[in-house]
């Protein structure tokens, strides 16, 4: 009887564990339902080379979900293809090693998205364009300027910030995020990309603001869908040094819009100059645009307002 027993419960426990492992390739083979549509033909397409890439495998991700590991290497895979086809100046920038790393990231990333609300976007392709490639758009503007310390305001997942830190490793990068689990991860991200020029702050850009440790002390102050120019501006520009600009990932904006034009308006209380537009210079990335604010004059002391005050009454409104 007791032999019996334990046969049936042997076989029960084999049939749970088949369904576990079936149920699971399922959801991890499932596309996302946000970005479906930009699938591109990348899978089917041989890897072309940029500055940097190693045949190397994912180094260190053994550890890492199938799904998102083979994601990341789809993504790096469409991101060479746009660059070698869009923007070969920018790929010749990039420093050796730049590939496998990036991959890396996209693979820390979507890992950590299956726990935390770090991302909408996870399509491969998607993934390569609205993050990847977007953020390199900026680095001629960020060339041009030639930081020594650059902070990215709103981090999130490490959009653009770590991205931007893998491609200018020698520029030191602070990361801001207000949300502290998204802090924790970023640390994880640089830590486990070896980042070392990288800190990684969880607090509102008021209170650093204020903060003589971080006041006017950056060269350049990054933003993406962080917030709209006359707030930005506010948030901003009491970070960066007299001569340092403000650098903000922007969609279809003319000088003529009202966003443009309020945020000009605040820029001059913040001690900064008329906005600059310039486009992203690749034709998948659309209408996106690049506002470059520099700052000429150091910020009145009553700036920043108190927490919450820039976006519940923007400036020049």
């Amino acid at each position: 009887m007791v032999h019996n027993l334990q046969e049936w419960w042997k076989s029960l426990r084999a049939i749970h564990t088949k369904w576990v492992l079936r149920s699971w390739s399922c959801f991890c083979g499932r596309p996302s339902t946000v970005t479906a549509g930009d699938r591109g033909r990348c899978e089917s397409r041989p890897t072309p080379t940029i500055r940097g890439k190693t045949e190397t495998s994912l180094g260190g991700a053994s550890s890492l979900s199938p799904a998102p590991s083979a994601d990341a290497r789809a993504a790096r895979v469409t991101l060479e293809r746009l660059l070698d086809a869009e923007a070969p100046e920018i790929a010749a920038t990039l420093p050796p090693g730049f590939a496998d790393a990036v991959e890396r990231y996209v693979a820390l990333l979507l890992e950590a998205n299956l726990r935390l609300n770090l991302t909408r976007v996870t399509e491969p392709d998607a993934v390569a364009r609205l993050h990847l490639l977007d953020s390199l758009s900026a680095l001629p503007l960020l060339d041009s300027i030639a930081p020594s310390a650059a902070l990215d305001l709103g981090s999130g997942g490490g959009v653009p910030g770590l991205i931007l830190a893998l491609a200018r490793p020698d520029i030191r990068w602070t990361l801001v995020d207000s949300v502290g689990k998204k802090c924790d991860a970023m640390r994880g991200f640089a830590d486990a990309l070896g980042l070392g020029s990288v800190a990684v702050i969880a607090e509102r850009a008021e209170i650093l603001g204020r903060d003589p440790r971080h006041r006017e002390r950056y060269d350049i102050v990054t933003a993406r869908a962080c917030a709209s120019m006359p707030v930005l501006v506010e948030y901003a520009l009491p970070l960066i040094r007299a001569g340092g600009s403000l650098l903000a990932w922007k969609g279809a904006l003319t000088a003529d819009d009202d966003e443009i034009r309020t945020g000009a308006a605040a820029a001059q209380l913040m001690g900064g100059g008329t906005p600059s537009i310039h486009g992203a210079g690749m034709g998948s990335l659309g209408t996106h645009r690049l506002v470059v604010v520099e700052k000429d004059r150091a910020t009145p002391a009553g700036y920043p307002r108190r927490p919450g005050e820039p976006a519940r009454r923007p400036l020049a409104h």
